[in-house]
């Protein structure tokens, strides 16, 4: 086992787990699941079966992660994040059928207590503000934050709030990286 797991973690047969990762107290990954390498599952996580966690994923306490979601590489998920995998749920009435996906893109950051609806597409490098409620489609670098989420604004690669000059250009203020910003729609210039 090249993977640390605390003693009161469950890790169910056929679950593939990689190297370096920790799964913390309490958590529980179902079979079939699969998590990358060097990934942090703080106490009290569930991931459940066919959920697709990236490499050098960050999730902390809290976070149940139900199947249809799929986390790329470089993801942080805040404590006590709830994604759903329902639109319609009903406790007598099973709708296994209707799981509607979820995808989280590269190095994308969701805040604490933020809650992503099933059947959306967040952008790489994305940041949820805590608390917010994801009812669509997260373009790459935007921040959106509240009840429900709307845009906030943009952010670089390294998490740092972006303002656009006139001709829509702006630069990381933390490494100085240079974002373009075309058609609702912001890309990093090589």
């Amino acid at each position: 086992m090249s993977f640390f797991s605390h003693p009161t973690a469950i890790i169910d047969p056929a679950a593939s787990i990689g190297a370096n990762t920790k799964v913390w107290h309490f958590c529980h990954v179902m079979a079939e699941a699969r998590i990358g390498d060097n990934c942090i599952l703080g106490q009290n996580c569930f991931v459940g079966s066919e959920v697709s966690i990236g490499s050098g994923v960050k999730i902390q306490n809290n976070v149940s992660i139900y199947q249809a979601v799929t986390l790329e590489d470089d993801v942080f998920v805040g404590p006590s994040v709830v994604f759903t995998n329902v639109l319609t749920p009903r406790a007598f009435i099973n709708r296994k059928s209707d799981f509607s996906p979820t995808h989280v893109g590269k190095g994308a950051s969701i805040g604490a207590n933020a809650t992503i609806v099933c059947g959306n597409h967040i952008g790489q490098y994305a940041m949820i503000a805590a608390g917010a409620v994801v009812t669509h489609d997260v373009q790459p670098y935007e921040l959106v934050g509240g009840i429900p989420a709307r845009a906030m604004g943009w952010v670089s690669k390294a998490g740092r709030r972006l303002h656009f000059d006139k001709e829509g250009f702006a630069r990381c203020p933390e490494n100085q990286d240079l974002y373009q910003l075309v058609e609702s729609m912001v890309r990093m210039v090589p």
